[in-house]
């Protein structure tokens, strides 16, 4: 069975009229707002979108706000063409492609305040980002206005700091959180493992484990011996540099030294494997 064709727009103003002409009609309109270079991720992004709305609105625009090292920003995978085949297929109705100029004009970035949910983890690793990711978030909603907006659990920070936003600044748009998606050998599913060669591709796993033995010893001994657990595990490949791995509260992201009668925590870990930066976390539950 064919697919239904994929409207194509790039220019902002072009966005919100289709926006506006769905809503006057009545349909709910999900959005998934993504860098491009596609994976089975953000495909699951957009069928359960598809699934909560009459409408979906995928967009491609790799942010320049958000990256600290212009070389990164430059080798960010693109490919615009296979993203267009896959959105179509996975039931996408309008994929949104406009260009900094266009998306940004006349517009002066913004300092929101992000609840201190940026102090640790990411934010001292990359200052500015999450400034640089609400701003192009709060773009992209002033187009597609969207009822709803779903976003993976992979970025565990990005996504407690835009829910933080959208809740005390009231957007109208609800957030909604999506299971983190992971290759058979756990590796969590995101663009940038396409730059991987083959040897650091076999190795980035190795996060993924270390979060998994900080889980096994979670809510058993102290936070510390959790946390030791999982650098265990990473000590083994010394190929891999370790910007962090800790256990924050699931709520303020901020680190933990005791259990405290929780249920639950979150073990976060950023590393380089080879050139390529990789994130992710895992939830952590007594019992």
């Amino acid at each position: 069975m064919t697919s239904p064709p994929l409207d194509r727009l790039t220019i902002p103003s072009e966005a919100a009229a289709w926006s506006a002409a769905q809503r006057r009609q009545g349909a709910r309109i999900g959005f998934v707002p993504t860098m491009g270079a596609l994976h089975a991720g953000h495909l699951a992004l957009v069928v359960e979108a598809r699934q909560q709305c009459d409408r979906v609105v995928a967009s491609i625009f790799v942010n320049p706000l958000q990256f600290n090292n212009p070389e990164d920003l430059a080798r960010y995978p693109r490919q615009p063409q296979a993203d267009a085949r896959l959105l179509q297929e996975a039931g996408c109705d309008l994929l949104f492609l406009p260009d900094a100029e266009g998306l940004y004009h006349e517009f002066q970035p913004l300092r929101y305040d992000l609840g201190g949910l940026d102090r640790y983890w990411e934010g001292p690793s990359r200052p500015g980002h999450f400034q640089g990711v609400v701003n192009v978030v709060e773009r992209l909603f002033h187009y597609v206005r969207p009822d709803m907006a779903f976003f993976g659990e992979k970025d565990r920070q990005q996504l407690a700091i835009i829910s933080h936003v959208g809740r005390t600044l009231r957007w109208p748009t609800m957030i909604v959180p999506c299971p983190t998606l992971r290759e058979a050998d756990g590796l969590a599913m995101s663009s940038r493992n396409q730059r991987l060669g083959p040897a650091d591709r076999a190795r980035a796993p190795r996060l993924h484990q270390a979060l998994q033995a900080v889980a096994r010893a979670s809510f058993q001994g102290s936070v510390d011996r959790a946390r030791q657990a999982g650098l265990e595990v990473l000590a083994a490949d010394p190929e891999i540099r370790l910007d962090h791995l800790g256990i924050a509260d699931p709520d303020t992201l901020a680190p933990l030294e005791a259990w405290d009668g929780l249920d639950r925590a979150v073990a976060l870990i950023a590393a380089e494997v080879g050139p390529v930066r990789l994130i992710d976390n895992l939830e952590l539950r007594r019992g």
